[in-house]
């Protein structure tokens, strides 16, 4: 059974524009594997908390010798990386808070990239352990920055799967969503047909 990982970082939750989107896609999927599971995660729902030193220090001390505290700990970081890990696609929201990704997304991420478990430093650089697979992000902008050097998320999200070993990336933006309605229809209309021709299956 096929299962797709959905990311959810608005802090609108299901109204929020990238939420939309996003749902737009697990559509296409499940018309392509009716039979497949969802996994939801939901950021603003469950935050996850920041990462201090306590529980790096959690992560990085051995299983016999954590207290019961870190191992609750290492059991919410196990559980991220086991979702990405097992899952056969990933889409995710993203929508742009002050021009950077959400503050519990990049939460989500300081949890998911581990040395030794999701990537690994090697006399050639780092390699990522992550089988890769189909990571489907959707961008809800409220001005216009693909492509510009405003854009701080897409070369950090790109940077950041390569990293750990996702290279099968597909990108779909909505931008310009407060820039009155008729440039946010079109917006929304674009990143549908977009949408529309994501290889999902």
């Amino acid at each position: 059974m096929a299962t797709l990982l959905y990311v959810k970082s608005s802090i609108f939750g299901d109204h929020g524009q990238s939420s939309v989107m996003a749902e737009q896609v697990i559509q296409r999927w499940q018309q392509a594997n009716p039979n497949g599971n969802i996994v939801v995660r939901d950021l603003s729902v469950d935050t996850p908390p920041y990462l201090d030193g306590e529980r790096l220090t959690a992560i990085m001390t051995a299983a016999s010798d954590r207290t019961n505290e870190q191992q609750a700990v290492v059991d919410y970081a196990d559980a991220i990386i086991d979702e990405v890990m097992t899952a056969d696609a990933i889409v995710m929201g993203v929508p742009m808070y002050n021009f950077a990704i959400p503050a519990q997304l990049k939460s989500y991420f300081d949890y998911l990239a581990r040395a030794g478990v999701t990537f690994q430093y090697t006399e050639n650089g780092p390699v990522g352990l992550v089988n890769n697979k189909p990571v489907f992000l959707l961008f809800a902008r409220g001005g216009q920055y693909q492509g510009t050097a405003a854009d701080s998320q897409t070369p950090f999200l790109t940077t950041l799967f390569n990293f750990i070993g996702l290279t099968d990336i597909h990108h779909v933006y909505a931008e310009g969503l407060n820039m009155g309605d008729e440039v946010k229809q079109q917006a929304l209309a674009d990143a549908a047909n977009r949408i529309a021709t994501l290889p999902v299956a």
